[in-house]
């Protein structure tokens, strides 16, 4: 008896230390898992941020002269909707030489991973010369904007048939002294003439809101030339607003031909993020899942 008493809790006792080893196996794998999914999400959501990996790549707008990048509100809801990573950053307007810069620091300093540069009108002109060199730059897209050639300036593109192709410029333009500006001044749309020539195919009223809300042009900016093109070595879109009075459809397609771009027409005026939003996303999420 007493034998068999004694090897009871023996046995009790090797029973309970193999439950307490076998939980404390499944509690380490369990901790295990819960790290390597923990690490995962780390990485996911850091190549979310970066977009490094597969992750998508970064959208980076800038817009134009006399604009600011509320004009790019209705596209951002768009690709902000679509899982992407949107930045608009301020364009100075300033001059080439400082937007350049400005958005080249921006694009160099605070983006990880692919990018896809999206420039409207002058916006064009300075991602064109702020993408050069910059392999994070994996596409262009230019929404009814200049593509210039090495030495080319907004004059050389703004070519018969636009509205602010005129003998006497003051007829479209106020100029104002503006001690910051390169040149001393500062040149706005005239409230009269914004409406039915930068934001044709918009309703007066808004049209009369933008003319309100604009920001000056340092006047160097209709001269300054531009630089080595990026669009030389980095896969480019177009979209062409036929019913654009800035920046003749014409020369446009001649610019996008240029660029052997992927171009796509729209019957839109000027301001096409505005007017046609969904086109306008559409063509950057194509050029987006040509980066990967």
């Amino acid at each position: 008896m007493s034998v068999k008493l004694a090897a009871r809790p023996a046995r009790t006792r090797l029973i309970i230390m193999a439950a307490v080893l076998a939980l404390a196996g499944l509690l380490a794998t369990a901790g295990q898992a819960g790290s390597a999914r923990a690490a995962t999400a780390r990485t996911e959501h850091a190549a979310a941020v970066t977009g490094t990996g597969s992750a998508k790549p970064t959208i980076v707008l800038v817009h134009g002269a006399w604009a600011d990048a509320g004009s790019w509100n209705a596209v951002i809801g768009l690709l902000q909707r679509a899982g992407y990573t949107v930045y608009a950053p301020p364009n100075p307007l300033e001059g080439l030489a400082i937007d350049t810069a400005t958005l080249a620091d921006f694009l160099q300093h605070t983006i990880t991973g692919p990018i896809v540069l999206v420039g409207h009108s002058y916006g064009g002109e300075v991602i064109t010369n702020a993408a050069t060199g910059n392999s994070q730059v994996k596409a262009l897209v230019y929404v009814d904007g200049y593509l210039p050639e090495q030495g080319e300036d907004l004059v050389d593109l703004t070519t018969a048939g636009s509205c602010f192709a005129v003998p006497d410029l003051s007829t479209v333009f106020n100029f104002v002294p503006d001690p910051v500006s390169p040149t001393g001044a500062v040149a706005y749309v005239k409230p009269t003439v914004f409406p039915g020539c930068f934001a044709n195919g918009l309703p007066a009223s808004a049209g009369a809101v933008l003319a309100a809300t604009q920001r000056p042009l340092a006047t160097s900016t209709f001269t300054d030339q531009s630089g080595v093109p990026a669009w030389q070595t980095i896969p480019s879109w177009d979209i062409v607003g036929t019913a654009d009075h800035i920046i003749t459809p014409a020369e446009q397609l001649f610019m996008a031909n240029r660029a052997h771009a992927r171009i796509t027409e729209v019957n839109a005026p000027h301001l096409s993020m505005i007017t046609d939003p969904g086109v306008v996303a559409s063509v950057i999420s194509q050029a987006a899942q040509a980066t990967s």
